[in-house]
């Protein structure tokens, strides 16, 4: 059955939840604009997938799960890895390719792996990190943990085989898994409604007898509300659940993208309704934090990710004895 949050419904979560969901996206988002930046001036190469506009969905997360749990995302996962806890120093060295990365610079954007924090798959290839979670979540399962496993995936992820099958014998075998599909209405070039039947994604959980919701995922409160109640059920035994979040990206498939296939409005719109400046102004408008206290946290963030940069760009490449070791 479909739990489906209208987007006006309200839920009350605690002042320290909320501040604590900003914290975590205005992070990943000074950090994507330190990224981008770097892009441009020339100070970073290489591929980059911007999470802009859907920070608020692994910020969420970050609040119920534990660090022990587990997490996978796809290459558009900065925002699931940072929410994560993966260290920004070795995050950042890892998307340069060099050798203080959290793969040894191996790994690279498309590939970010840090056990540790229990980021445990980046996957290039879309979908293909569903079936790997079904397996992380049977190995908790028959290890007698109560260990989660949240899954994170596009709304083109759907559309393939690995979707279909992972649902159906995570539910089969009742495990303790989330699939997370973060639904940005664009499947890298190709609008929702071009490429995807089903009305809404979260529908589809009733062919495998798997609870779901469909949420807005820009509301942090709705999206806490459904991760909770999720992750409650999976740690108590009650099996998988299948989350729609509905957001938008506000940049391009990659940093060369023009976005011709978006709307212009629709896409002014949405940066309008930008999540994290309105969660701010929550914030402060129900004294929760004030203007000071906000700018002081922020000041603090950007501090430690141009750290994290300075610390990447200074470390060496990996050496080319690298290519026959971890094989």
């Amino acid at each position: 059955m479909t739990t489906s949050l209208d987007t006006e419904t309200r839920i009350e979560v605690s002042p320290q939840i909320l501040l604590g969901i900003y914290t975590t996206a205005i992070k990943i988002k000074i950090y994507d604009d330190t990224y981008v930046s770097a892009l441009k001036t020339g100070k970073a190469a290489g591929m980059y997938y911007s999470p802009r506009g859907q920070e608020i969905i692994p910020s969420a997360f970050a609040q119920v799960l534990r660090t022990d749990d587990y997490v996978l995302t796809i290459y558009r996962g900065i925002h699931d890895q940072i929410a994560k806890g993966v260290p920004l120093r070795e995050l950042t060295a890892e998307f340069l390719g060099r050798a203080t990365g959290t793969c040894k610079g191996k790994g690279g954007p498309m590939h970010i792996t840090h056990p540790d924090s229990g980021l445990m798959v980046t996957t290039g290839v879309v979908g293909s990190g569903l079936p790997i979670g079904v397996g992380i979540a049977l190995a908790a399962q028959m290890r007698g943990t109560d260990q989660v496993t949240v899954v994170n995936f596009g709304d083109g992820a759907s559309n393939i085989g690995a979707f279909h099958e992972a649902l159906n014998l995570a539910s089969v075998w009742n495990l303790p898994v989330i699939f997370v599909c973060q639904n940005n209405q664009y499947a890298e070039y190709t609008a929702y409604a071009v490429g995807t039947s089903a009305k809404h994604i979260a529908d589809r959980a009733a062919g495998y007898s798997m609870r779901s919701f469909r949420v807005n995922g820009n509301d942090p409160a709705q999206m806490y509300h459904a991760a909770l109640a999720s992750v409650e059920a999976a740690r108590a035994g009650n099996g998988p659940t299948l989350i729609e979040a509905e957001t938008y990206r506000f940049r391009g498939h990659t940093p060369a993208d023009p976005m011709q296939y978006m709307p212009k409005e629709e896409l002014q719109q949405a940066i309008a309704a930008d999540p994290v400046p309105a969660l701010r102004q929550r914030l402060i408008d129900e004294s929760i934090a004030t203007e000071d206290e906000l700018g002081a946290l922020e000041a603090s963030l950007k501090q430690e990710i141009d750290e994290a940069f300075e610390f990447a760009l200074a470390s060496p490449q990996p050496d080319p004895s690298e290519l026959y070791t971890d094989l």
